[in-house]
């Protein structure tokens, strides 16, 4: 149902798994996707931290295996994807995959929830993603991506449509997690602050109820 979900892509090393941990402790956020299966640390930032956790969706992977045909898909047959993961419908439901880059408008066509568009350059995100382990990364898994020409290859597409969608549409950047909370209308109690400039990120949100005066309705 509209309004239950919050939908996030960003390029692998695009840092949107930080983006999203820093909102996914809301109290208004489902967190029945949580499991020790989902979760991984890394040190790139030269500490120990828990960076990616709750349920990903993408081709290979638990979850969005037949995202490669989103486009196809219906709508009730999407949104049973989208529920899987979560044992209960509480709280509103973030739904992060690499490959809705490639559907942005029909995310914008078919729901009225917000999209998260997460964006650094190409190269940056080449480089992060391997300090964080690239094919050694456990969780999400990137076998999909075969190897690095690969992983090189969907880098540049994936940012070069999000890139596009943010250019043709009206969208709110916001600069630190406490501003993504209040643009999604979220309680920013349990939000963790991220300061986007600092970690060199750019953070977008796209929402059929944006009236283009920097507010949100």
């Amino acid at each position: 149902m509209s309004g239950d979900y919050i939908f996030v892509t960003g390029a692998p090393g695009s840092k949107w798994s930080s983006v999203v941990r820093s909102i996914y402790f809301s109290g208004d956020i489902n967190q029945s996707d949580f499991s020790l299966d989902r979760r991984y640390y890394h040190d790139a930032s030269g500490k120990r931290q828990l960076m990616h956790l709750g349920s990903y969706f993408d081709p290979g992977m638990e979850f969005g295996d037949n995202f490669k045909m989103f486009s196809m898909l219906s709508k009730e047959e999407a949104e049973a994807e989208f529920d899987r993961p979560f044992t209960h419908g509480i709280g509103r439901k973030i739904v992060k995959s690499h490959f809705f880059a490639y559907h942005l408008d029909d995310l914008k066509e078919k729901w009225k929830d917000p999209i998260v568009l997460v964006y650094r350059d190409s190269d940056a995100c080449l480089g992060w993603w391997i300090r964080c382990g690239h094919f050694n990364i456990t969780y999400p898994k990137y076998d999909y991506y075969k190897n690095i020409d690969g992983m090189v290859k969907y880098v540049d597409a994936q940012n070069k449509h999000i890139k596009r969608f943010i250019d043709e549409n009206e969208v709110l950047q916001v600069w630190n997690s406490l501003e993504l909370a209040q643009a999604l209308g979220l309680d920013d109690e349990g939000v963790y602050h991220q300061d986007y400039r600092r970690s060199d990120v750019k953070v977008y949100v796209y929402w059929s109820r944006y009236d283009g005066s920097q507010a949100f309705l």
